[in-house]
Parts: C-alpha cells; sequence; structure tokens
C-alpha cells in the first residue's frame, strides 16, 4: 500500500513557538519530510539552535529562524515576508505558540488575563489573518493547537482554557469560510505531553514513555507532531473543521446512576 498520500515533502511551513516541546517536534518532523519550515519564538537565541540542528542534519527539508512575538502584529507581519522572501510562500501554518499559568480565577488580574488570551487567541488570529494570501494561493492548510482544558474546562487554568476554547471555536468558523479558497483548517487537542514544561511539574520525561503502551495518560511531542502532519498531508484532505483530540485514555467516571 502506497503513504505517498501522507508526505508533504516539497511545502514551506511556519510553525510558531518552535523552539522546544511541541513545537520543536513539529518542525523538525516537517523538515524530515523535506518541508522547508519557518521556526519561531519570541527570542532568537531560543530559536536559533533548533534551526541549526535541522539544517545541519540529514533532514530534507531547511530551516529559517525567525525572532517573533505573535502578539505583535508588526513582528507577524515580518514573519510572513521573511518566509515568503526566503521560501517563495506558505503552504502549512501551524500556530503552535501558546502560555499558560496556575492560580486561581479570583487571583488571576486583568493583565494576567490579558496575557495568556492575547498569546494564545489573539496570537493565532495574528498569524493565520497576515498568511492567509498565500495559504490560499494554490490552497494550504492551518493546523491550530488547542487543549482539551479549551474542550472541558480545567480548574486553576480559566484564561487558558477560555482562550483555547476560542481557538476551536475560530477553527470550525474559519474552515467554513476558507474552504472555497483550497484551505483546510483544522485543531488538535493535546491532553498531557511529557514537554520540558511538563516534566517540571509532572516529573515524567518523554524518554520514560513507552509509545506503544495504550494505558497511559501522557503523551510525547513526537506523537503530536505525528498527528499535525496528517492534519497537513493530502491524506487527510477530507477533514475539514476538526478538533482532534490527543490524551490517551480517555477519562471515564465508574459510576452509573441506576
Amino acid at each position: 500500500m502506497s503513504t505517498t498520500q501522507f508526505s508533504i515533502d516539497g511545502d514551506v511551513a511556519v510553525v510558531t513557538g518552535s523552539s522546544s516541546g511541541i513545537g520543536k517536534a513539529i518542525a523538525q518532523r516537517f523538515a524530515a519530510d523535506g518541508v522547508d519550515v519557518v521556526v519561531c519564538s519570541r527570542e532568537q537565541g531560543n530559536v536559533d539552535p533548533v534551526a541549526d540542528e535541522i539544517n545541519e542534519s540529514d533532514r530534507a527539508g531547511t530551516a529559517l529562524a525567525v525572532e517573533c512575538d505573535v502578539t505583535d502584529r508588526d513582528a507577524v507581519e515580518a514573519l510572513v515576508e521573511a518566509t515568503v522572501e526566503e521560501f517563495g510562500g506558505i503552504d502549512v501554518l501551524v500556530n503552535n505558540a501558546g502560555a499558560s499559568f496556575m492560580a486561581q480565577f479570583g487571583d488571576v488580574s486583568p493583565n494576567g488575563w490579558r496575557t495568556i488570551v492575547d498569546i494564545n487567541l489573539h496570537g493565532t488570529y495574528h498569524c493565520t489573518h497576515a498568511a492567509a494570501e498565500y495559504l490560499k494561493d494554490g490552497g494550504g492548510s492551518v493546523i491550530n493547537l488547542a487543549s482539551v482544558a479549551g474542550q472541558r474546562g480545567s480548574p486553576l487554568m480559566s484564561p487558558y482554557g477560555a482562550a483555547k476554547a476560542a481557538v476551536i471555536n475560530l477553527t470550525t468558523t474559519l474552515a467554513f469560510e476558507w474552504a472555497d479558497d483550497g484551505v483546510r483548517v483544522n485543531c488538535i487537542a493535546p491532553g498531557f505531553v511529557a514537554t520540558p514544561g511538563v516534566e517540571s511539574q509532572m516529573g515524567v520525561a518523554a524518554d520514560e514513555i513507552d509509545r506503544e503502551e495504550v494505558a497511559r495518560r501522557i503523551g510525547t511531542a513526537e506523537e503530536i507532531a505525528d498527528v499535525t502532519q496528517f492534519l497537513a498531508s493530502p491524506a487527510a484532505s477530507y477533514v475539514v473543521g476538526e478538533t482532534i483530540t490527543a490524551q490517551g485514555v480517555p477519562q471515564i467516571s465508574e459510576e452509573t446512576d441506576v
């Protein structure tokens, strides 16, 4: 059986928030498949090593590192301009940049709320809106990273959950609006993933996770990269406006009403 429909070789992709964790894994996966990828984060020094590692490896794709704060529209416009200047266009946009903190709702300051919503929601808007012209030129794919916190809520993470819920809704709406332009818009809602941040909170490292084990509730960044590549590829041509939940074993109450 041919698996060529899963390849995105030759595409150009922008992956935001790709200095570490899920974004870095996605960029590396894309480059391994022959994608020229733009990696970005708020500090050039954090994203340069990611591009250097890709370019110095035997991956078929090349990488360009760009400093970009996704909440700054001018910086986002510059990111899009740098991508088009270097690679000629944009085929895939992965809105991965995000941030969160844990606090009771009553302890969340207006500035704290605004910061989290700005990064997770407004950043997704800025990048998608700025890249629209190029995504529609020949058809493209937008993949938003949300969270299970945006699907069912999460204690101590109200601004993050609210912003991610909005990202899920935006995905559905934009998928409808852009379908006639040949652009597929989809979303991934991960559960716990063994990124450096989660490792510091939960004490579980990625190299301790057996990917073949079904009965688990924590995944790896590479497993989210698997789903991302599928959504970016022709294999997902009939998947439009969907949010794919990747959370391991679902949480189901064992108590039943009689």
